[in-house]
């Protein structure tokens, strides 16, 4: 008889990091904390080709194919002399998912931007403050008073 193992899958996750204020950094260095801070990087992580398709997409003026973020990405990279680690179009694409699934990048048509062409600032405020972590807060103080009621 084989047992089973409940996997409790989350609806919805969000990681956030407090870093020192931002002071003297480079564009990358301030784009990495960015990553850093809205967990889409972790600490120490050498993996860090999000950082150049983040950067690639600030600096973009117009809508860009993944083919045109991925020869950026590379340009990018060497650039700052890193080695050439996850910029396969693959990975690329999925970068360019995981910014969609933060609400920062869209995709119109065939092509990515910045949503709306909207400030990073005011994405955070709108998109994942006031909607997507507003609605963790409310799950996690259901769950908190369900346990006050049980115990």
């Amino acid at each position: 008889m084989k047992k089973t193992i409940s996997i409790d899958t989350p609806l919805a996750e969000l990681t956030l990091r407090k870093y020192e204020k931002p002071k003297d950094l480079s564009k990358r260095e301030l784009v990495r904390k960015i990553c850093l801070s809205l967990g889409i990087l972790q600490p120490g992580d050498s993996r860090d080709v999000m950082v150049d398709v983040l950067q690639v997409m600030l600096e973009a003026d117009d809508e860009l194919s993944s083919t045109q973020v991925e020869k950026l990405t590379i340009k990018n990279r060497e650039k700052h002399k890193l080695k050439m680690l996850g910029i396969a179009p693959s990975n690329v694409r999925r970068q360019l998912l995981r910014l969609r699934d933060l609400f920062i990048v869209e995709k119109v048509r065939n092509n990515y931007r910045i949503k709306e062409k909207s400030s990073l600032l005011s994405l955070f405020e709108e998109n994942i403050e006031k909607y997507y972590l507003n609605s963790i807060m409310t799950r996690v103080k259901e769950y908190l008073k369900e346990a006050d009621k049980s115990f």
